[in-house]
């Protein structure tokens, strides 16, 4: 079994797709993956490393392990999924060309056989022209390897796209007989399809089965034997032509078309087992790979697919027009998370026992916005991506703005929107998800667990950069942007899907609409109600955020995670030093996020409208502001007011209760009658002052105090209102003086009451003062914005690439050097390190350091991990050895205990 296969420690001279018999050229080119890539040069590995960073984790010893890493199935998987459309299909026609030893794709005639039978199976100028460039991809990821004429498909990868295949294509002749079980023909039985069919009699059934093959793949031939099949006997094969290949038969007594095939073994038995209809069921055939591309003319597919689908235009708009929709839409997300956290800093919501934001809570906030609960639950989940709330993480926890909200507030407008859209374009969290149910039936809350798909990202990034390719101005089909989408990334779709009926909950609607469609929706819907575009095309002041990220090398801006090298290879454990090629790329992501945060900020401030500092106040007791107003104006306007409706004008209605407000603030009605001659555009209507005086005449001539609770007042007839009043009964107020009455009701029940029977009271302290009622900001301590789940290791760097491509060829060349073990204490394994004891180990370290000799060392780090490595030593002191580490490329510090063996290079 290949090492590619078992994932085990393969042998020096291993593979990661070693054939199962030497190859039929000897000297023609690499014979496994672990030679075509000890022949690559170090841009390519990189590239490999960097199309597929998972071979990274952690860096492998040698190129062997990272060929037996390449062809492991969960790594080929990962690296199938990240495959375009075309690529796909040219990997899946490689996969069922008949595979020569090695699993190259058959050259007859020195390699030309190999592009002719591809170009047949992809027919078309388009496909031909594009053919090349899909095997090079497929070489840069390690997934096709080989000769450029013999190109050969990874085992693994062969394998995943061949059970079953995705062309409809079943097993060629010879693997459906020798599939078939008890149904497997005889010898005789052989000898009978041969002169069925018009051949002359073989001495062996693998002769037999040959010249059918032949027979099968000859056109000519094959037409000649199918125009003198029965009536309906195609009618048969057509229905299998392009897949499912199986299909239930009654072999006892089959129809003479049927049994006309199966003569021939144009069909065959496939045994017993299994569901009727599939593989392997009673009664079931299959159609030979052979027979089902002559019935397709030799394609593959049934449509190649090598250009991508174009992005058609639905509509087009003004870029003016459209910059104009998307800024005002920039400032009613503003407007809207900034209400959101102003509810939630004096009335903080608590976080649900399973976490997040409780059913009510949400419908609570929903109506508060004026907004439907999906939308509400967008905002807050933006809110939360941007670390403006949190959990304040109290005993009675409960969600509530932080610290940062306050920093953002202080921002410009501009900024501050800039900063909203780099959160959600780097959030993995999906708010569409709320309301749905997971896996174990519990359903997803705002602010909860479970809303985290590592495909959104991508899934916005390639959308707004579809947008951004399309004219200015210009409105996509969303039915292209999907089918672009989709030809793209054909298998993270199918693999969405797969995930919703196990780990991975929410990837399915209940109408089977995979996760990368849902996606695509959500986020064109979030970016039209956040204002990135504007009545569906992109607005201009995106488009750096969108540069920023194709420059990125296709990661959204601010994705920084820790790519330092782990153990191995002598980049941590004990006894030694980073040099910074294992440091994360955190700081260089950041100043990339905040260089695009700031162009975004810098290009849509001239789209924003200035702040207002007046309103226009009218007679019948409203304010109307035409547009968005300066901060401290909106914040006392809206605690002076009501806000009556909200859109291009907000307008706000002076009510007894809302005067009242402000005046619990501490103003004055001298305040306020001046703060309304300072923000008006227009005189301050008479019904508007009479009404600030009116309430300000009464506010504050009855106080209420703890006694439990009393009323205080100078007015002796009011209070004897008071205690006359049937509303007040459930008070039970009763008079201790003449200007004062007490109740066992709480002070906070008894001002409530008494502002419900129409008076205007006002709390008072111990000492007799007025208490002003202020609204409680709350904060939660200092809290980090959550960071993005991703979909697998992020991409390296290219410190990162160049490290690790230094470390796999120095690994590689003390694995493949050979050298002299100099009287170990037990043969070493197969292909592994020195082993040899303390003593000859020291010995060998102390002559070194006088010849100046390189020695091959094993040695074992503080997590366990073994590697071996060549190092030239230097210094032997005190238990430890300095000495330069070639696969480092620095000077290290070993421990001795730690060395497993030491051996000398063999001399060139």
């Amino acid at each position: 079994m290949s090492s590619e296969r078992n994932g085990g420690s393969p042998s020096r001279s291993g593979t990661g797709d070693a054939p199962s018999q030497p190859d039929a050229s000897p000297g023609s080119g690499p014979r496994t993956l672990a030679e075509d890539l000890r022949a690559r040069d170090d841009s390519a590995l990189a590239a490999l490393l960097n199309a597929r960073p998972d071979l990274l984790s952690p860096v492998p010893n040698d190129l062997t392990q990272l060929a037996t890493r390449a062809g492991t199935r969960a790594s080929v998987v990962r690296a199938l999924e990240r495959l375009d459309r075309f690529t796909l299909q040219t990997a899946e026609a490689l996969a069922v060309l008949p595979a020569a030893p090695g699993g190259a794709a058959p050259a007859p005639e020195g390699g030309a056989g190999a592009w002719e039978a591809l170009t047949r199976l992809l027919p078309g100028p388009e496909a031909a022209e594009r053919l090349p460039q899909a095997l090079d991809r497929l070489r840069e990821r390690a997934l096709v390897w080989g000769p450029q004429d013999q190109p050969r498909l990874v085992r693994t990868a062969r394998e995943l796209l061949t059970s079953p295949s995705p062309t409809g294509l079943g097993p060629t002749l010879a693997e459906a007989v020798a599939a078939a079980g008890q149904a497997k023909p005889s010898p005789s039985r052989l000898q009978e399809a041969l002169a069925a069919a018009g051949l002359p009699p073989t001495p062996d059934p693998v002769s037999a089965l040959s010249a059918l093959a032949a027979l099968f793949t000859d056109p000519e031939r094959m037409a000649a034997l199918l125009a003198q099949a029965p009536e309906g006997a195609e009618a048969v094969l057509r229905k299998l032509e392009w897949g499912p290949p199986y299909g239930a038969v009654d072999l006892a007594a089959p129809s003479p078309p049927v049994a006309w095939l199966l003569d021939r073994m144009l069909l065959v038995p496939t045994g017993t087992g299994g569901d009727l209809g599939g593989a392997g069921a009673p009664g079931s055939v299959v159609l030979p790979r052979e027979v089902a591309l002559h019935l397709r003319g030799g394609r593959a597919h049934r449509t190649p697919e090598p250009v991508p689908p174009p992005v058609t235009t639905a509509r087009s708009y003004p870029p003016e027009t459209v910059d104009a929709a998307a800024a005002g839409q920039a400032m009613t997300a503003l407007a809207t998370v900034e209400e959101l956290l102003d509810q939630w800093e004096s009335e903080p919501p608590p976080v649900l026992r399973a976490g997040g934001l409780g059913v009510r809570d949400l419908k609570r906030t929903a109506v508060a916005l004026d907004v439907p609960e999906p939308v509400a639950a967008f905002w807050i989940e933006l809110a939360y991506a941007a670390g403006l709330v949190a959990s304040d993480g109290e005993v009675d926890e409960a969600f509530a703005p932080t610290p940062a909200y306050d920093e953002w507030l202080r921002a410009a407008p501009a900024e501050r929107w800039a900063r909203l859209a780099a959160a959600w374009w780097t959030a993995t969290r999906v708010a569409g998800l709320v309301g749905e149910r997971d896996a174990r039936g519990r359903n997803l809350a705002p602010l909860g667990p479970g809303l985290d798909r590592a495909p959104a990202p991508e899934v916005r990034r390639r959308a707004l950069e579809l947008l951004a390719g399309t004219e200015p101005g210009a409105v996509p089909e969303r039915e292209a942007l999907r089918e672009r989408l989709h030809w793209e990334r054909p298998l993270q779709g199918a693999r969405a899907g797969r995930a919703a009926r196990g780990d991975r909950v929410g990837s399915e609607a209940g109408d089977g609409t995979p996760l990368t469609v849902r996606l695509l929706h959500w986020a064109l819907d979030e970016a039209e109600a956040l204002g990135v575009t504007g009545r569906g095309a992109l607005a201009s002041y995106v488009r750096p955020l969108v540069e920023a990220a194709r420059n990125d090398g296709g990661r959204p801006s601010g994705g920084g995670a820790d790519h330092g090298v782990p153990g191995g290879n002598g980049t941590g454990g004990n006894g030694t030093r980073r040099d910074g090629t294992g440091r994360d790329d955190t700081d260089r992501d950041s100043t990339r996020r905040d260089a695009a945060v700031r162009a975004v900020a810098e290009a849509l401030a001239p789209q924003l409208p200035q702040p207002l500092s007046q309103v226009l106040l009218q007679a019948d007791l409203t304010a109307v502001a035409p547009g968005p107003l300066e901060r401290e104006l909106a914040a006392f306007l809206s605690v002076l007011a009501e806000i009556e409706s909200k859109g291009g004008a907000t307008v706000y209605r002076f009510t007894p209760a809302s005067v009242r407000r402000a005046l619990d603030t501490g103003r004055t009605a001298a305040d306020l009658h001046a703060f309304l001659a300072a923000h008006s555009s227009t005189p301050v209507p008479q019904p508007l002052t009479y009404l600030i005086d009116d309430v300000a005449r009464k506010h504050g001539r009855v106080r209420v105090g703890a006694a439990s609770s009393y009323v205080r007042c100078d007015d002796d007839t009011l209070l004897a209102e008071l205690l006359a009043d049937r509303r007040a009964a459930p008070l039970r107020l009763r008079m201790l003086a003449p200007t004062v009455l007490a109740s066992p009701a709480p002070p906070d029940q008894l001002l409530a009451r008494l502002r419900e029977m129409g008076h205007a009271p006002a709390a008072e302290s111990a000492e007799g003062d007025v208490l002003l009622a202020r609204p409680h900001a709350h904060r939660t301590p200092p809290r980090t914005a959550p960071e993005p789940v991703p979909e697998g290791p992020p991409a390296p760097d290219a410190t990162l690439l160049t490290a690790a491509v230094r470390a796999i060829r120095a690994g590689d060349h003390a694995a493949t050097l050979p050298h002299k073990p100099k009287a170990p204490a037990a043969p070493p394994p197969a292909g592994g390190p020195p082993r040899t004891v303390m003593a000859e180990t020291l010995a060998t370290m102390q002559s070194a350091t006088l010849t100046g000799t390189p020695l091959w060392i094993g040695y074992v780090n503080a997590d366990g991990a073994a590697s071996q490595r060549v190092i030239a030593p230097v210094k032997v002191e005190g238990g430890f050895v300095t000495a330069y580490d070639h696969t480092a490329d620095e000077v290290r510090t070993y421990p001795l205990h730690r060395i497993t063996g030491v051996a000398e290079l063999a001399e060139e």
